[in-house]
């Protein structure tokens, strides 16, 4: 059974995909912009993201009501591990394939010991080591995606109108912050501007490539439209 994180994952990578493979397509043409179905993308592309993962033993999103009753199962703090997830960058003729993929892998990420180890490496080194240390590895991108209210609330009487997280200044070309909010899901994007000149156009692409696994699922009879 394929998750919203494995379609978010499966949308992530054919968006790249699609965006870098106009890019080498422009540089083969000299810079011309062009749409083309021809593969552009050399074999050898390999990004790898910092995929961050909810390691609470009771996910889901309480009321501050459920969080203070004794013996709750709702937990306070953040326990959040990481995987190093590889971003296989190709065209498929099938976009469903891109969600095949996306969950074969996450599938055996969750099955090891990965990211408690992750977590547990984190805090040693904040503890016992020097912070400079303390950091993360190299990698392509920073990959986040949460579950955020599940009803609409309001901050001094003022109705929030969506939720949308970033951060700046790290040391990677790409980070991508998913989360949801009542029906709606928010994909924000920080981005080397020396890497990604065009950020805007790395959105339209992965907006794209949702509306074309979309359209898979309904002409394949998956799910009504």
């Amino acid at each position: 059974m394929q998750t919203v994180n494995d379609v978010v994952l499966a949308m992530t990578q054919a968006g790249l995909s699609r965006y870098l493979n106009r890019k080498y397509g422009q540089a083969k043409s000299d810079g011309e912009a062009r749409e083309s179905c021809e593969n552009n993308l050399p074999s050898n592309i390999r990004l790898t993201a910092t995929l961050f993962i909810n390691l609470r033993t009771s996910p889901g999103i309480y009321a501050l009501e459920e969080m203070v009753k004794k013996n709750s199962k709702a937990e306070w703090g953040n326990k959040i591990g990481y995987v190093l997830y590889p971003f296989k960058i190709e065209l498929k003729d099938n976009p469903l394939d891109y969600i095949r993929d996306a969950k074969a892998k996450i599938d055996r990420k969750k099955a090891t010991l990965e990211a408690k180890f992750r977590m547990f490496m984190a805090k040693v080194f904040v503890r016992f080591y020097p912070t400079k240390l303390a950091k993360f590895p190299s990698t392509t991108m920073w990959f986040s995606n949460v579950a955020g209210p599940q009803e609409p609330i309001s901050i001094l009487g003022n109705q929030v109108a969506f939720i949308a997280p970033s951060l700046y200044g790290q040391p990677v070309a790409l980070t991508i912050h998913v989360v949801s909010y009542v029906n709606k899901m928010s994909m924000v994007l920080s981005v080397d501007e020396n890497i990604i000149a065009d950020p805007y156009q790395l959105c339209d692409d992965l907006e794209e490539a949702l509306k074309l696994i979309k359209n898979c699922v309904i002409g394949e009879g998956v799910i009504d439209n």
